[in-house]
Protein backbone atom coordinates (compact mmCIF):
# COMPACT_ATOMS: atom_id res chain seq x y z
CA UNK A 1 0.00 0.00 0.00
CA UNK A 2 2.88 2.41 0.41
CA UNK A 3 4.29 1.77 -2.80
CA UNK A 4 1.14 2.84 -4.60
CA UNK A 5 0.79 5.72 -2.28
CA UNK A 6 4.13 7.11 -3.31
CA UNK A 7 3.71 6.32 -6.95
CA UNK A 8 -0.04 8.46 -6.69
CA UNK A 9 1.65 10.93 -4.40
CA UNK A 10 4.93 11.36 -6.61
CA UNK A 11 2.45 11.34 -10.08
CA UNK A 12 0.54 14.27 -8.45
CA UNK A 13 3.55 16.10 -7.27
CA UNK A 14 5.30 16.09 -10.87
CA UNK A 15 2.59 17.50 -12.46
CA UNK A 16 2.05 19.91 -10.59
CA UNK A 17 5.86 20.76 -10.88
CA UNK A 18 5.77 20.69 -14.54
CA UNK A 19 7.56 24.24 -14.85
CA UNK A 20 10.40 22.90 -13.19
CA UNK A 21 11.12 20.08 -15.35
CA UNK A 22 10.43 22.80 -18.10
CA UNK A 23 13.40 24.26 -16.68
CA UNK A 24 15.10 21.29 -16.49
CA UNK A 25 14.46 20.56 -20.21
CA UNK A 26 15.14 24.11 -21.51
CA UNK A 27 18.50 24.17 -19.35
CA UNK A 28 19.18 20.60 -21.91
CA UNK A 29 18.45 21.92 -24.91
CA UNK A 30 20.86 24.76 -24.59
CA UNK A 31 23.59 22.24 -23.33
CA UNK A 32 23.18 19.78 -25.94
CA UNK A 33 23.48 23.38 -28.29
CA UNK A 34 26.86 23.99 -27.24
CA UNK A 35 28.11 20.64 -28.19
CA UNK A 36 25.84 19.97 -31.41
CA UNK A 37 26.56 23.43 -33.63
CA UNK A 38 30.23 23.60 -33.02
CA UNK A 39 29.85 19.71 -34.73
CA UNK A 40 28.00 21.23 -37.09
CA UNK A 41 30.02 23.65 -38.37
CA UNK A 42 33.06 21.77 -38.69
CA UNK A 43 30.94 18.70 -40.61
CA UNK A 44 29.74 21.25 -42.82
CA UNK A 45 33.47 22.99 -43.31
CA UNK A 46 34.90 19.22 -44.12
CA UNK A 47 32.14 18.09 -47.03
CA UNK A 48 31.00 21.85 -48.04
CA UNK A 49 28.83 21.59 -50.69
CA UNK A 50 29.63 17.90 -51.58
CA UNK A 51 26.99 14.99 -52.12
CA UNK A 52 28.46 13.50 -49.14
CA UNK A 53 25.77 14.29 -46.47
CA UNK A 54 23.52 12.99 -49.46
CA UNK A 55 25.35 9.58 -49.28
CA UNK A 56 25.41 9.35 -46.04
CA UNK A 57 21.68 9.76 -45.63
CA UNK A 58 21.37 5.90 -46.19
CA UNK A 59 23.90 5.25 -43.16
CA UNK A 60 27.45 5.83 -42.16
CA UNK A 61 29.56 5.12 -45.66
CA UNK A 62 33.23 4.51 -44.82
CA UNK A 63 34.86 5.45 -47.90
CA UNK A 64 33.41 8.95 -47.58
CA UNK A 65 34.56 9.49 -43.80
CA UNK A 66 38.28 8.04 -45.01
CA UNK A 67 38.13 10.38 -47.76
CA UNK A 68 37.63 13.35 -45.37
CA UNK A 69 41.18 13.20 -44.62
CA UNK A 70 42.72 16.22 -42.22
CA UNK A 71 39.33 17.27 -41.78
CA UNK A 72 38.36 14.27 -40.01
CA UNK A 73 40.89 14.76 -37.20
CA UNK A 74 39.30 18.32 -36.90
CA UNK A 75 35.50 16.71 -36.84
CA UNK A 76 37.18 14.10 -34.21
CA UNK A 77 38.53 16.94 -31.77
CA UNK A 78 35.82 19.30 -32.08
CA UNK A 79 33.30 15.98 -30.85
CA UNK A 80 35.54 14.47 -28.29
CA UNK A 81 36.48 18.48 -27.15
CA UNK A 82 32.61 19.44 -26.71
CA UNK A 83 31.55 15.60 -25.56
CA UNK A 84 33.86 16.66 -22.70
CA UNK A 85 32.58 19.59 -21.96
CA UNK A 86 28.89 18.31 -22.49
CA UNK A 87 29.67 16.07 -19.84
CA UNK A 88 31.33 18.49 -17.05
CA UNK A 89 28.79 21.46 -17.61
CA UNK A 90 25.82 18.56 -17.61
CA UNK A 91 27.05 17.17 -13.92
CA UNK A 92 27.01 20.94 -12.46
CA UNK A 93 23.46 21.76 -14.37
CA UNK A 94 22.14 18.71 -12.91
CA UNK A 95 23.45 18.92 -9.40
CA UNK A 96 22.09 22.50 -9.56
CA UNK A 97 18.78 22.20 -10.92
CA UNK A 98 18.24 19.05 -8.98
CA UNK A 99 18.06 20.80 -5.78
CA UNK A 100 15.28 23.01 -6.76
CA UNK A 101 13.36 19.81 -8.30
CA UNK A 102 13.53 18.26 -5.30
CA UNK A 103 12.33 21.01 -3.33
CA UNK A 104 9.08 21.74 -5.47
CA UNK A 105 8.21 17.85 -5.32
CA UNK A 106 8.12 17.69 -1.53
CA UNK A 107 4.49 16.76 0.31
CA UNK A 108 4.38 20.57 1.68
CA UNK A 109 5.79 22.19 -1.38
CA UNK A 110 3.68 25.45 -1.77
CA UNK A 111 2.59 26.53 -5.29
CA UNK A 112 5.77 26.95 -8.03
CA UNK A 113 8.10 30.02 -8.26
CA UNK A 114 11.00 30.72 -10.09
CA UNK A 115 12.45 32.17 -7.11
CA UNK A 116 11.91 29.95 -4.76
CA UNK A 117 13.33 27.09 -6.75
CA UNK A 118 16.37 28.58 -7.76
CA UNK A 119 17.00 29.75 -4.25
CA UNK A 120 16.74 25.70 -3.52
CA UNK A 121 19.16 25.00 -6.21
CA UNK A 122 21.47 27.56 -5.05
CA UNK A 123 20.96 26.45 -1.37
CA UNK A 124 21.72 22.77 -1.99
CA UNK A 125 23.90 22.94 -5.07
CA UNK A 126 27.06 21.73 -3.18
CA UNK A 127 25.70 19.02 -1.11
CA UNK A 128 24.07 17.47 -4.86
CA UNK A 129 27.32 18.12 -5.94
CA UNK A 130 29.33 15.78 -3.68
CA UNK A 131 26.26 13.38 -3.79
CA UNK A 132 26.27 13.40 -7.70
CA UNK A 133 30.30 12.91 -7.24
CA UNK A 134 30.28 10.21 -5.04
CA UNK A 135 27.54 7.48 -6.28
CA UNK A 136 29.16 8.59 -9.65
CA UNK A 137 32.10 6.70 -8.39
CA UNK A 138 30.39 3.98 -7.28
CA UNK A 139 28.13 3.51 -10.58
CA UNK A 140 32.29 2.96 -12.67
CA UNK A 141 33.32 0.91 -9.34
CA UNK A 142 30.23 -1.28 -10.14
CA UNK A 143 30.59 -1.10 -13.87
CA UNK A 144 34.10 -1.99 -13.49
CA UNK A 145 33.30 -4.80 -10.73
CA UNK A 146 30.18 -6.41 -12.14
CA UNK A 147 30.61 -5.92 -15.54
CA UNK A 148 34.29 -5.25 -17.02
CA UNK A 149 36.46 -7.77 -14.81
CA UNK A 150 33.29 -11.09 -15.75
CA UNK A 151 33.30 -10.09 -19.17
CA UNK A 152 37.19 -9.65 -19.61
CA UNK A 153 37.95 -12.79 -17.70
CA UNK A 154 34.58 -14.55 -19.89
CA UNK A 155 36.33 -13.16 -23.48
CA UNK A 156 39.57 -14.60 -22.51
CA UNK A 157 38.45 -18.17 -22.06
CA UNK A 158 38.68 -20.34 -24.36
CA UNK A 159 36.65 -23.22 -22.32
CA UNK A 160 33.47 -21.48 -22.09
CA UNK A 161 31.05 -21.93 -24.84
CA UNK A 162 29.46 -19.00 -26.68
CA UNK A 163 25.48 -20.20 -25.01
CA UNK A 164 27.54 -20.18 -21.73
CA UNK A 165 28.92 -16.99 -22.22
CA UNK A 166 25.76 -15.35 -23.42
CA UNK A 167 24.39 -16.50 -20.18
CA UNK A 168 27.00 -15.39 -18.21
CA UNK A 169 26.62 -11.92 -19.74
CA UNK A 170 23.26 -11.69 -19.67
CA UNK A 171 23.34 -12.23 -15.71
CA UNK A 172 25.86 -9.56 -15.45
CA UNK A 173 23.50 -7.34 -17.36
CA UNK A 174 20.89 -8.13 -15.01
CA UNK A 175 22.76 -8.16 -11.62
CA UNK A 176 24.43 -4.98 -12.24
CA UNK A 177 20.93 -3.13 -13.48
CA UNK A 178 19.52 -4.76 -10.02
CA UNK A 179 22.41 -2.85 -8.34
CA UNK A 180 22.31 0.28 -10.56
CA UNK A 181 19.12 0.21 -9.23
CA UNK A 182 19.71 0.37 -5.20
CA UNK A 183 22.72 3.18 -6.06
CA UNK A 184 19.65 5.39 -7.84
CA UNK A 185 18.07 4.63 -4.70
CA UNK A 186 20.27 5.38 -2.34
CA UNK A 187 20.94 9.05 -4.39
CA UNK A 188 17.38 9.86 -4.60
CA UNK A 189 16.75 9.23 -0.59
CA UNK A 190 20.01 11.06 0.09
CA UNK A 191 19.34 14.02 -1.85
CA UNK A 192 15.37 13.61 -0.61
CA UNK A 193 17.13 13.97 2.91
CA UNK A 194 19.13 16.94 2.42
CA UNK A 195 16.29 19.19 1.12
CA UNK A 196 14.30 18.63 3.99
CA UNK A 197 17.05 19.57 6.18
CA UNK A 198 18.45 23.05 6.50
CA UNK A 199 22.20 23.06 7.40
CA UNK A 200 24.34 21.05 4.27
CA UNK A 201 25.17 17.91 5.32
CA UNK A 202 26.11 15.34 2.09
CA UNK A 203 27.66 12.54 4.00
CA UNK A 204 25.39 12.50 6.59
CA UNK A 205 22.90 12.07 3.57
CA UNK A 206 24.20 9.90 2.01
CA UNK A 207 24.32 7.49 5.10
CA UNK A 208 20.81 8.68 5.10
CA UNK A 209 20.43 6.85 1.62
CA UNK A 210 22.03 3.92 2.57
CA UNK A 211 20.37 3.35 5.56
CA UNK A 212 16.71 4.07 4.16
CA UNK A 213 17.46 1.86 1.44
CA UNK A 214 18.24 -1.02 3.26
CA UNK A 215 16.45 -0.19 6.20
CA UNK A 216 13.27 -0.31 4.50
CA UNK A 217 13.90 -2.26 1.45
CA UNK A 218 11.02 -4.31 0.84
CA UNK A 219 9.63 -0.55 -0.23
CA UNK A 220 11.79 0.76 -2.05
CA UNK A 221 13.73 -1.66 -3.71
CA UNK A 222 10.23 -2.47 -5.83
CA UNK A 223 9.34 1.02 -5.70
CA UNK A 224 12.16 1.88 -7.61
CA UNK A 225 12.15 -1.20 -10.15
CA UNK A 226 8.60 -0.55 -11.11
CA UNK A 227 9.87 3.40 -12.33
CA UNK A 228 13.30 2.34 -13.81
CA UNK A 229 11.01 0.29 -15.74
CA UNK A 230 8.80 2.57 -16.90
CA UNK A 231 11.72 5.03 -17.56
CA UNK A 232 13.23 2.06 -19.77
CA UNK A 233 10.02 1.49 -21.67
CA UNK A 234 9.75 5.03 -22.56
CA UNK A 235 13.30 5.30 -23.95
CA UNK A 236 12.55 2.17 -25.82
CA UNK A 237 9.73 3.57 -27.46
CA UNK A 238 11.53 6.49 -28.29
CA UNK A 239 14.32 4.72 -29.83
CA UNK A 240 11.40 2.44 -31.75
CA UNK A 241 9.83 5.79 -33.33
CA UNK A 242 13.08 7.81 -34.08
CA UNK A 243 14.99 4.73 -35.37
CA UNK A 244 12.71 4.18 -38.43
CA UNK A 245 11.93 7.72 -39.36
CA UNK A 246 14.44 9.44 -41.77
CA UNK A 247 13.37 12.69 -42.91
CA UNK A 248 14.64 13.96 -46.12
CA UNK A 249 12.76 17.63 -46.35
CA UNK A 250 13.31 20.32 -43.91
CA UNK A 251 9.30 19.79 -42.65
CA UNK A 252 9.97 16.07 -41.53
CA UNK A 253 13.25 17.20 -39.89
CA UNK A 254 11.63 19.77 -38.07
CA UNK A 255 9.06 17.69 -37.28
CA UNK A 256 11.79 15.04 -35.94
CA UNK A 257 13.36 17.62 -34.00
CA UNK A 258 10.11 18.78 -32.23
CA UNK A 259 8.97 14.99 -31.22
CA UNK A 260 12.40 14.28 -30.27
CA UNK A 261 11.97 17.48 -27.56
CA UNK A 262 8.79 16.20 -26.70
CA UNK A 263 10.30 12.71 -26.01
CA UNK A 264 13.00 14.57 -23.62
CA UNK A 265 11.05 16.27 -21.75
CA UNK A 266 8.41 14.06 -21.13
CA UNK A 267 12.07 11.71 -19.73
CA UNK A 268 12.73 14.49 -17.32
CA UNK A 269 9.08 14.24 -16.34
CA UNK A 270 9.50 10.63 -15.43
CA UNK A 271 12.84 11.92 -13.50
CA UNK A 272 10.40 13.96 -11.59
CA UNK A 273 7.96 11.02 -11.15
CA UNK A 274 10.70 8.80 -9.49
CA UNK A 275 12.36 11.68 -7.30
CA UNK A 276 8.20 12.12 -5.96
CA UNK A 277 7.76 9.02 -5.56
CA UNK A 278 11.10 8.33 -3.13
CA UNK A 279 10.34 11.81 -1.56
CA UNK A 280 6.60 10.99 -0.76
CA UNK A 281 7.89 7.24 0.57
CA UNK A 282 10.42 9.11 2.98
CA UNK A 283 7.46 11.53 3.98
CA UNK A 284 5.25 8.15 5.13
CA UNK A 285 7.42 7.11 7.49
CA UNK A 286 9.27 10.48 8.65
CA UNK A 287 7.43 14.19 9.31
CA UNK A 288 9.33 16.95 9.35
CA UNK A 289 8.43 20.28 11.20
CA UNK A 290 10.32 23.41 12.41
CA UNK A 291 8.83 23.18 16.10
CA UNK A 292 9.70 23.06 19.49
CA UNK A 293 8.84 20.04 21.45
CA UNK A 294 6.17 22.01 23.26
CA UNK A 295 4.53 22.20 19.87
CA UNK A 296 4.34 18.64 19.11
CA UNK A 297 2.79 17.91 22.77
CA UNK A 298 -0.37 20.25 22.02
CA UNK A 299 -0.69 18.47 18.58
CA UNK A 300 -0.83 15.06 19.69
CA UNK A 301 -3.98 14.10 18.24
CA UNK A 302 -3.72 16.47 15.37
CA UNK A 303 -3.84 14.30 11.94
CA UNK A 304 -0.99 14.63 9.64
CA UNK A 305 -2.16 17.18 7.26
CA UNK A 306 -2.74 19.47 10.70
CA UNK A 307 0.26 19.42 12.09
CA UNK A 308 2.32 20.13 8.61
CA UNK A 309 0.19 23.31 9.11
CA UNK A 310 1.07 23.86 11.97
CA UNK A 311 4.65 23.27 11.33
CA UNK A 312 4.51 25.83 8.55
CA UNK A 313 3.62 28.52 10.89
CA UNK A 314 6.65 27.50 13.61
CA UNK A 315 8.78 27.55 10.60
CA UNK A 316 11.73 29.86 12.62
CA UNK A 317 10.90 27.94 16.06
CA UNK A 318 13.84 25.92 15.29
CA UNK A 319 17.10 25.19 13.62
CA UNK A 320 17.59 22.12 13.60
CA UNK A 321 14.66 19.46 11.73
CA UNK A 322 12.98 16.95 13.83
CA UNK A 323 12.23 13.52 12.31
CA UNK A 324 9.85 11.59 13.86
CA UNK A 325 10.08 7.53 13.42
CA UNK A 326 7.15 5.09 12.63
CA UNK A 327 6.61 4.38 16.06
CA UNK A 328 6.21 8.02 17.12
CA UNK A 329 4.03 9.02 14.14
CA UNK A 330 0.92 10.72 15.08
CA UNK A 331 -2.15 8.91 15.19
Amino acid sequence: MKIINAIKSGSLQSAKAWKGVLITWFASLILVSLLALPIKRSLNSAFGKSMATEKLMDGVNLDIVTDLGPALSAVFSSFSSGLLMLVLTGMLINAFLAGGLFSCLRGTSKEFTGTGFFSSSAKNFWSFLVISLLISLMFLVLIFVVIGIPVSMISQSETISEPIAFALETGCGILFFLLSAILVLVADYARAWQVANEKSACFNAIGFGFSRTFGKFFTSFPLIIIILFAQLAFAYLFFIVSGNWTPVKGGGVILLFLLSQFFIYVRFYLKAWRYASVTSLMEQDYVKAHVVPEVLAENQGAELHELLTVTESHENASDQPILIPDDQKLN
